[in-house]
């Protein structure tokens, strides 16, 4: 009963408090609304009063806007009013522009209306004029006509009576008078011909003179003379018979190596080597001097000596060709090209050495080309190619001209240094003032005296050759060969051969030793016309 009793208050004293709980809960939320339907009464208080400012400010600003609106109108119209004035001056002063223009426009018009006025007037009067001239001149070439017609009649008669007197018919008078007048021009022609070449041969030569003495001077090239065969010095004649071995074995063993022959004589201590090829021969002497200095002789050491020889050679060929473009200044050729410079140091031309002749023909070419202010380097490249042929026409066919062009366009030279090699001989016609250079420093180094030489057989026979085509043409009378071939002196008969037909006469038979003679340097042609008229005194 006690714990019934205990229990019933512990529960009316949760209630109690939970009862007050909820109490102060609502009091709370009581007072909350009270407090909040007051702050709110407050607050609309507020907001009417805010908003009565706010009207009186609106009304206010709304006053300030219409006050400036009505002075920007007023503003606004005042400055329409302005540009429109300002606007009616520039057009009123636009139109008083335009009207003076239009007055000046119609002065002028006025003053060409009055110019064109008077101009008709002046035409008017000179188309009369021409008028009263072209009648003038009608009746005058009526007059002519009738004048012309009596002469051309009164010509008939004289032509008659000329026709009666000579014996002529006038065709027969005209071919005549034709003849006459085609001599008496040509002799003036030839005379005229005659005195500008002269003239013209002053002057070139006067200039070429003073050109080729200072390259000549400038190149000074030195010149050996080789033959088709060689001498190798023995030390005693006991060397023969080793060179020539048991049953000739060594000998053989030698031509077979080099192609070249072994001339063994009664000369004491000399073994001649005999053969066309310069490079072959100069490799056979080599390797005989070696095998002589050496003193084993016999077909193996033969052949490792040849083929020894033989590859120090090649170097030396290829040393020359560098050496020939280093002295001459050239860079930039091919090392094929540069081999075949070197090889033409074993050739020779009547006598004179291609190598040396080919370096000074390059050293004349590039001096006379300063000296005339042309292309130095190729004027240098051909001169050193020029005879570039004559390293291979021994192996290939064709002539040395021929082959040379082929090489230059082989190893891609300029299509002009083709022409100047091609040219330098005069087979076809030069395009260039460089390879008219080419030809003159080839003529030079030529016919420089004691640079080449010929056979007193082949000399004989250019001599006789000369004089032949001389006394071949119509009207020469005796023909002499002088100077050692140099020149040729034709004497003509002067009743056949005037002065005139002798210029034309010394062309031809220089065109024609051209053209059937191959000789160094050049032939002057010396016509010469004397005629004597002998009376006696008795």
């Amino acid at each position: 009963m006690s714990e019934l009793s205990s229990l019933l208050l512990a529960m009316d004293t949760g209630l109690v408090a939970g009862l007050i709980v909820v109490a102060l809960v609502v009091g709370a939320a009581i007072a909350g609304l009270a407090t909040w339907l007051i702050l709110k009464q407050v607050s609309k208080k507020r907001s009417a009063a805010k908003l009565d400012e706010t009207s009186q400010r609106v009304e206010e600003m709304l006053a300030k806007a219409q006050a400036e609106c009505k002075q920007l109108k007023k503003e606004a119209i005042l400055e329409s009013k302005e540009q429109d004035l300002k606007r009616r001056n520039e057009f009123d002063q636009e139109m008083k522009e335009k009207r003076a223009e239009q007055q000046r426009v119609e002065a002028r018009l006025t003053r060409e209306e009055d110019a064109l006025e008077k101009r008709e007037t002046e035409i008017s009067r000179k188309e009369q004029s021409l008028e009263d001239q072209k009648k003038n001149l009608e009746k005058k070439t009526a007059e002519v006509q009738k004048t012309q017609e009596q002469v051309s009649h009164q010509h008939e008669l004289m032509m008659q009576e000329l026709e009666r007197i000579s014996q002529l018919t006038k065709e027969e008078a005209k071919k005549q008078l034709s003849e006459e007048i085609l001599d008496e021009t040509r002799r003036d022609l030839a005379v005229q011909v005659r005195n500008m070449e002269q003239q013209a041969k002053d002057e070139a030569e006067l200039n070429a003179k003073n050109i080729i003495t200072l390259a000549i001077q400038r190149c000074a090239a030195d010149h050996t003379s080789e033959t088709t065969v060689s001498v190798v010095p023995l030390p005693s004649d006991d060397m023969k018979a080793r060179i020539i071995g048991r049953e000739g074995r060594n000998i053989r063993a030698i031509e077979n190596a080099t192609g070249i022959e072994l001339v063994i004589d009664d000369t004491p201590e000399v073994v001649i080597l005999s053969g066309f090829d310069p490079v072959r021969r100069e490799i056979a002497r080599l390797t005989l001097e070696k095998l002589i200095s050496d003193g084993r002789i016999h077909p193996a050491k033969i052949e490792e000596t040849v083929e020894k020889v033989t590859k120090d050679l090649e170097q030396q060929i290829k040393e020359a060709g560098e050496n020939a473009t280093f002295e001459v200044g050239i860079f930039g050729l091919h090392p094929e090209l540069i081999k075949l410079i070197g090889r033409l140091k074993f050739r020779t031309s009547y006598g004179q050495n291609v190598y040396r002749h080919s370096i000074e023909v390059a050293q004349l070419a590039g001096l006379m080309a300063q000296e005339l202010g042309l292309d130095v380097n190729f004027a240098k490249r051909a001169g050193l190619l020029h005879d570039i042929g004559k390293a291979v026409d021994h192996e290939q066919e064709g002539t040395h001209i021929q082959l040379g062009a082929d090489i230059a366009k082989k190893y891609k030279e300029n299509a002009m240094i083709v022409n100047a090699i091609m040219a330098h001989h005069g087979d076809v016609e030069p395009k260039t003032i460089e390879a008219v250079l080419i030809q003159a420093a080839d003529a030079i180094s030529g016919a420089r005296p004691g640079a080449r030489r010929e056979t007193g057989a082949g000399y004989v026979k250019r001599l006789e050759k000369l004089e032949e085509i001389g006394a071949g043409f119509k009207g020469v009378d005796k023909c002499y060969a002088i100077q050692a071939g140099r020149e040729v002196r034709v004497i003509v008969k002067p009743e056949q051969i005037d002065d005139a037909k002798a210029t034309f006469l010394a062309k031809d038979i220089a065109k024609k030793i051209e053209s059937e003679l191959e000789y160094p340097g050049q032939i002057k042609v010396n016509v010469i016309r004397e005629f004597r008229s002998v009376e006696f005194a008795k």
